[in-house]
C-alpha cells in the first residue's frame, strides 16, 4: 500500500466515505454503483478486472480496478516500486482499503489549490458540485480556470500524461478503443454493450473505461489482449513469427550505388526490424520461436488485427447468437467508433520509452513533401499499418518510378514535334494565302453556318502537328511495350515483397476461417465442408481456447466441420439483380454521353453564329485560337466532367448496396466483386467521351448533298476539323484527366483537414496533458473499409488515361508523374495526420486490380493502333507521299488539295444552305463549288460523289497498320513476359531455404523434446524448470538440459 500524507479535510472526507455503500469490505460492494452504460461493474474475478465507478453531480471520477496501482505514474509509465500486482489483490479486499482511495482523491483536490468541492460528500456545507452547467455560467478567465481545475481533478496526478497508449497501470498496452455516447433513453444499447463486453471478457480480453473530458457524455472502452489470447488467435490465423536469424548473405550490390545516396533514408527507418526466417505460430511450440519479450513479441499492428478479429465475431445478445460483431453495433449506434490507437503525436515523439513513436518517424521521413525525392520506408509502413496498406504504397511508388521512363520518352516525342514545326508542309499549305486562302469550304452546319476559307484553321493545324507526327507512332508502340515491362517488373517486385513480408504461403483459401461476419449471420444453412470432412479431436484447453473455438464454429470434443452456405437459387437471383443494376447504370451513363453529344451538335451552330463577329477575333494572341470548334469542345468537356463526378457519387452507394446484397463469403470476394462493378462503371463513365471523339466523331457525317443526322433529327453529325480530330481528343483528355486529378487531390487533402479542424475546435483549448491519446484519435477521420479501394481506383483510372489514349497526348505520362509524386506524399500525410489508425490486414498482392491492369494493357494496344490509323492523319499522309504524290517526290506538297473533295454549291439542299446573313462578306455568286474533307469523285464525273480508289487504298493501309502494329506489339509483349521470370531466382532460393529450415528445425525440435521427456521419465534428475506455458526462457533451458 502506498502511504501519502493528507490534511484534516481529507480525514473528514474519508469519514464521510465510511458511510458510503460501496465500501471494499463487502465483495458485492464493487457492483453497487455501475457506470452509465457499463455492462457490468465486475469484469470477472478470473481476470482481475473488477471496477469501481463513482459519479457525483456532473462529474465522473476515473474508474479504478483492483489490478491497478493507486500510486503515481510518470507519463503513463508503470513504477515497479509502487505497483501492486493484480494477483495479490484478488480475494483480499483489505488491500483495497477505503482510506487509500480517499488519500488519492484528496491528493488530487489539494494539488488543484482550489476551494471548489470535488463531490457532494465533502464535509463543508457550502460545497457544491462543479457541474458543466455551472461552469457555463462563468465567463472569461474564470471559466477557463474552472474548466482547467475540473479536468485536472479527474486525473490522479498532474505528472501523469494522458497521451499514452497504455492502461492506467502503465503496463498493459491499449490494443483497441471503442467509444459510445451515454443516451438517456438508450437502455437497449446499454444492454447490448453489457452483453457484448461480458462476452469480450469471457474471450480473455481485458477492459478499462475512461470518460471524455470535453463533454462528459462520450465514454471510451480500452481493450487489451493478454499474451494467452494473442497466442491462441495467432495460432488460428497462422501468423508468421521468427524462429531463426536469416543466414543468407545479401549480395545485391548495385553498380554505382553512390548515385542513389541522396534518395535514401536512414537504415533504421528503411529496416526497422532484423531479418529472420519465419514460420506460422504454434501455441503448443511456443519455445520453438524467438520470444525475447512476450509484451513486444507481437507488433501493435498484429495485436489490433487479432483484437478486431475477435470483435467482429463476438455476439452481443443472448437471445439470438446470430447477432454479433462490432460492425453491427456501430451501424445501430450502440458504439460510435472502433479503432486502434496511433502510438504518438505525429509532430513529436512520445516521452514514453516503451512506445516506438513510429508515427513520428513516418511523418518526418515519409509524409512531408520535402521528402518527395526520397524512397518510401515500406518496411516501416508495413509494420505500422499492415501488409495491405504497405503493398498499396509499394505499388504506387513502383508505378511512379516506371512513369519516369514513359514521361521522358513522351517529352522527347513532343520535342520532336516542336523541332519539326517548320517542316510541316501541309500546315504551310493551309496557312498560305495562295492555297488555303483560295479554298472555300462547305458549311459545317445547317442554316447558321456560312462558307469559310481553309486558312482560318491555320492555328489548329500547327497545334495538331505537335501531337500528330511520326513520333506519335513510335510512342504508341513504345507504350505498348512499356506497359508490359511495368506489369512484369511489378510481379518481380511483388514476389520480393511477399518473401520479405512473410506472405509467400499466404493464400486466400487459407483464410476461410475468416468468413465475413455478415455472411455467417445471413447464411443460416449449414453443410459439410468437402475439404475438411474428417473427424477432428480437440484437446481440452483453457477458457480462452474454448471460447475462441466457439467463436470459430469449432466443437470442444469431436466434430464434423460444418460451414455456412448460400443456396444456389438465392445466389442466382442476387447475381441477376446485381447484373441488371450494373447494366442499368451503364446505360444511364451512355444516355448522358448521348446528351452531351446532342449538346455539341446543338450549340455548335450557335457558337458559329455568335463568334462570327465576336470582339475576341481582334485579340492579337488568342483571337485566332478561339473558334466555334474549340468553344464547343471545351464547354462539352466541362459539362461531361461535371456529369462524371455526379454519377460517381450516386453509383458508389449503389455499387456497395448491390455488393452487400450478394452476400460475398470472404473479404477478398467482397472486394473483388465491388472492384469489378466500380471499374466497369468508371470505365464507361470516364472513357466514353474520349472513345466518342477518337472513334466516332467525323467518321459518319456523309457529304454535303447527303448528310447524316443523329437519330433522324435536325442535329447533323459533327465533322472533324480540317486539322483532324486528334487535337480535339487531346483537349478532351487533358480536361478530364487533369480535372480529375486536381479535384481528387483537393478532395483527399482538404476535406479531411477541414473536418478534423472543425471537429477538434474545442479540444484545441485543452491543456496538453489532458488531451488523451484516445481523444486525439477519436477526433480524426475514420478510415473506412473501402478507403484503400478508392485509392486504387483513382490510380487505375489514371493508368487507363495514359495507356488507352496516349497516342493523342505524349505528355500524359508527364502529367501523371507530377500528380503521383504529389499523390504519394498527400496519401502519406493523410494516413499519418488526418485519419485514425486503420486495422491492419494482410494482402499478398494488389488483388483484382492486377487482372484489370492486364486487361487495360491489352486493350491499350488496340486503342492506340486505331487512334493512329483512324483518328490521326498519319496513314493518309504516308499513302499520299508514297503512292499519290504527283511529282514522284517524297514530300507532302499538294496533300491538302488532294485530301479535299469538290461539291457543287447549286446541289446543296435548301434545308442545308446557310441563311443570307450568315455568309461572310467576301462570299458572292462567283463561287460555284466548295470543298469538304473526304475522298469522292467531283461533280460531273460518271461516279459522281462516290468514293475514289484512293479512299479504299487508305482504308486498306489503315487496317494493315492496325494488324501489323498489334501483332508486333503483342509479340514483343509476350516475348518480354516470357523472358522476365515472375519470381527472382534469389527469392526462390530464399524461399526454399526457409522451407527447408522450418522442416529441419521442427523435426529436430520434436526429436529433442521427446528425448528430453524420456530422460526425465527414466532418471527424473533433470534440473531444468518445468515447461509451464508461457514461460519465456523455456527454449534456452530446454536446449541447455538436452
Amino acid at each position: 500500500m502506498v502511504h501519502v500524507g493528507h490534511d484534516s479535510s481529507c480525514s473528514s472526507y474519508c469519514e464521510k466515505q465510511d458511510e458510503a455503500p460501496w465500501t471494499a469490505s463487502s465483495p458485492s460492494a464493487w457492483q453497487q454503483h455501475p457506470r452509465p452504460g457499463d455492462p457490468s461493474s465486475t469484469l470477472g474475478p478470473q481476470h482481475g478486472m473488477n471496477r469501481i465507478t463513482r459519479r457525483t453531480g456532473g462529474d465522473t471520477l476515473i474508474e479504478m480496478s483492483p489490478t491497478e496501482s493507486y500510486a503515481d505514474d510518470n507519463n503513463g509509465h508503470h513504477n515497479p516500486s509502487t505497483s501492486v500486482s493484480g494477483s495479490s489483490q484478488l480475494g483480499q479486499p483489505g488491500l483495497l482499503s477505503l482510506p487509500a482511495v480517499c488519500v488519492e482523491s484528496c491528493e488530487s483536490l489539494n494539488g488543484s489549490q482550489t476551494s471548489v468541492a470535488h463531490s457532494n460528500h465533502s464535509d463543508s456545507p457550502q460545497a457544491e458540485p462543479l457541474t458543466l452547467e455551472r461552469i457555463n455560467t462563468l465567463t472569461g478567465r474564470w471559466r477557463k480556470l474552472a474548466l482547467f481545475l475540473k479536468f485536472r481533478s479527474r486525473i490522479d496526478k498532474q505528472t501523469q500524461s494522458k497521451d499514452s497508449v497504455f492502461f492506467r497501470d502503465g503496463v498493459r498496452r491499449i490494443d483497441f478503443i471503442l467509444s459510445y455516447v451515454e443516451d438517456k433513453d438508450g437502455e437497449r444499447k446499454q444492454e447490448r454493450r453489457r452483453e457484448f463486453e461480458a462476452n469480450l471478457q469471457k474471450a480473455g480480453l481485458e477492459l478499462e473505461t475512461e470518460d471524455k473530458s470535453d463533454d462528459g457524455k462520450t465514454f471510451f472502452l480500452k481493450i487489451h489482449a493478454p499474451w494467452e489470447v494473442l497466442a491462441t488467435y495467432a495460432d488460428v490465423l497462422k501468423v508468421k513469427v521468427p524462429f531463426k536469424a536469416n543466414d543468407i548473405p545479401d549480395n545485391s550490390e548495385i553498380p554505382m550505388n553512390w548515385l542513389s545516396t541522396p534518395f535514401r533514408l536512414p537504415d533504421l527507418i528503411m529496416h526497422p526490424e532484423p531479418d529472420y526466417f519465419t514460420a506460422p505460430f504454434d501455441k503448443d511450440k511456443a519455445d520453438f520461436f524467438l520470444i525475447d519479450n512476450k509484451d513486444t513479441f507481437f507488433s501493435p499492428s498484429t495485436r489490433n488485427r487479432i483484437v478486431f478479429y475477435i470483435l467482429a465475431r463476438c455476439p452481443y445478445t443472448t437471445e439470438d447468437k446470430q447477432k454479433k460483431g462490432i460492425k453491427r453495433l456501430l451501424s445501430n449506434g450502440t458504439y460510435t467508433s472502433a479503432f486502434p490507437l496511433h502510438d504518438s503525436r505525429y509532430w513529436k515523439r512520445t516521452r514514453d520509452p516503451n512506445c516506438e513513436s513510429e508515427r513520428f518517424s513516418l511523418y518526418n521521413h515519409w509524409a512531408t513533401f520535402l521528402c518527395f525525392f526520397k524512397e518510401q520506408p515500406l518496411n516501416l509502413i508495413r509494420k505500422y499499418y499492415g501488409e495491405k496498406i504497405g503493398i498499396y504504397f509499394a505499388w504506387l511508388g513502383f508505378y511512379t518510378e516506371m512513369l519516369f521512363f514513359a514521361a521522358v520518352v513522351g517529352v522527347i516525342c513532343f520535342v520532336y514535334g516542336l523541332l519539326t514545326y517548320e517542316e510541316n508542309d501541309w500546315s504551310k499549305d493551309i496557312c498560305s494565302q495562295d492555297i488555303g486562302g483560295q479554298i472555300v469550304m462547305c458549311p459545317l452546319c445547317d442554316k447558321k453556318c456560312g462558307y469559310w476559307k481553309l486558312n482560318s484553321t491555320c492555328s489548329s493545324s500547327w497545334q495538331s502537328h505537335l501531337f500528330d507526327n511520326v513520333g506519335t507512332v513510335f510512342f504508341a508502340i513504345f507504350m505498348g511495350i512499356w506497359v508490359t515491362l511495368f506489369l512484369e517488373f511489378w510481379k518481380r517486385r511483388q514476389a520480393r515483397l511477399e518473401y520479405e513480408w512473410d506472405l509467400v504461403d499466404f493464400e486466400e483459401e487459407q483464410q476461410q476461417l475468416q468468413l465475413r461476419p455478415e455472411y455467417e449471420t445471413k447464411c443460416t444453412n449449414r453443410r459439410l465442408n468437402r475439404i475438411t470432412q474428417e473427424m477432428e479431436w480437440v484437446l481440452e484447453r483453457t477458457t480462452a481456447d474454448l471460447v475462441g473455438k466457439v467463436l470459430l464454429c469449432w466443437a470442444s470434443i469431436v466434430l464434423w466441420e460444418m460451414e455456412p452456405y448460400l443456396p444456389i437459387t438465392s445466389q442466382c437471383a442476387r447475381t441477376c439483380l446485381s447484373g441488371a443494376t450494373v447494366l442499368f447504370w451503364i446505360s444511364l451513363i451512355i444516355a448522358c454521353i448521348i446528351g452531351v453529344i446532342a449538346y455539341r451538335l446543338a450549340v455548335y451552330a450557335a457558337f458559329a453564329s455568335i463568334m462570327k463577329d465576336s470582339p475576341t477575333n481582334d485579340l492579337h494572341v488568342v483571337g485566332s485560337l478561339i473558334t466555334p470548334q474549340l468553344a464547343t469542345s471545351v464547354t462539352a468537356s466541362c459539362i461531361n466532367f461535371v456529369i462524371i463526378m455526379v454519377l460517381n457519387l450516386m453509383y458508389e452507394r449503389v455499387a456497395i448496396w448491390i455488393t452487400d446484397m450478394e452476400i460475398p463469403k470472404t473479404h477478398l470476394e467482397y472486394e473483388n466483386k465491388l472492384t469489378v462493378k466500380m471499374f466497369l462503371f468508371q470505365f464507361v463513365n470516364y472513357y466514353s467521351s474520349c472513345f466518342y471523339v477518337a472513334f466516332f466523331k467525323g467518321k459518319f457525317v456523309g457529304y454535303p448533298g447527303d448528310y447524316v443526322y443523329m437519330f433522324r433529327s435536325s442535329l447533323r453529325n459533327e465533322e472533324c476539323d480540317p486539322g483532324g480530330c486528334l487535337i480535339e481528343l487531346t483537349t478532351q483528355l487533358v480536361i478530364v484527366m487533369t480535372g480529375k486529378q486536381v479535384w481528387g487531390n483537393i478532395q483527399e487533402a482538404l476535406v479531411p483537414w477541414l473536418m478534423n479542424w472543425w471537429g477538434s475546435r474545442k479540444a484545441r483549448n485543452h491543456p496538453e496533458s489532458l488531451y488523451s491519446r484516445w481523444e486525439q484519435d477519436h477526433d480524426l477521420q475514420s478510415f473506412g473499409q473501402l478507403g484503400l479501394f478508392y485509392e486504387y481506383l483513382e490510380m487505375v483510372i489514371q493508368f487507363g488515361f495514359i495507356t488507352l489514349f496516349v497516342a493523342s497526348f505524349p505528355l500524359a505520362p508527364l502529367l501523371a508523374l507530377i500528380n503521383n509524386i504529389i499523390e504519394v506524399r498527400v496519401d502519406a500525410w493523410k494516413f499519418t495526420t488526418q485519419f485514425r489508425r486503420p486495422v491492419a490486414s494482410k494482402a499478398h498482392s494488389i488483388g483484382a486490380w492486377q487482372e484489370i491492369l492486364n486487361g487495360v494493357a491489352v486493350l491499350s494496344v488496340v486503342t492506340n493502333a486505331f487512334i493512329v490509323a483512324f483518328t490521326s492523319d498519319m496513314i493518309p499522309r504516308l499513302v499520299y507521299m508514297y503512292a499519290y504524290q504527283p511529282d514522284g517526290e517524297m514530300t507532302m506538297k499538294g496533300y491538302i488539295n488532294d485530301s479535299l473533295s469538290i461539291f457543287s454549291i447549286a446541289q446543296i439542299p435548301e434545308a442545308s444552305r446557310p441563311e443570307p446573313n450568315e455568309n461572310p462578306a467576301w462570299f458572292n455568286s462567283s463561287y460555284t463549288t466548295c470543298r469538304y474533307r473526304d475522298y469522292r469523285y467531283p461533280p460531273g464525273h460518271e461516279k459522281e460523289y462516290a468514293h475514289t480508289m484512293q479512299f479504299w487504298h487508305i482504308l486498306a493501309a489503315k487496317l494493315a497498320f492496325i494488324i501489323i502494329m498489334e501483332h508486333v506489339v503483342f509479340l514483343v509483349k509476350y516475348f518480354v513476359a516470357w523472358l522476365i521470370p515472375d519470381v527472382p531466382s534469389e527469392v526462390k532460393a530464399r524461399v526454399k531455404r526457409e522451407r527447408y529450415l522450418v522442416q529441419e528445425y521442427l523435426h529436430n525440435y520434436e526429436v529433442e523434446k521427446l528425448k528430453h521427456q524420456l530422460i526425465g521419465d527414466s532418471h527424473n534428475d533433470c534440473t531444468c524448470p518445468p515447461m509451464i506455458y508461457p514461460s519465456l526462457p523455456t527454449h534456452e533451458v530446454l536446449s541447455e538440459c538436452l
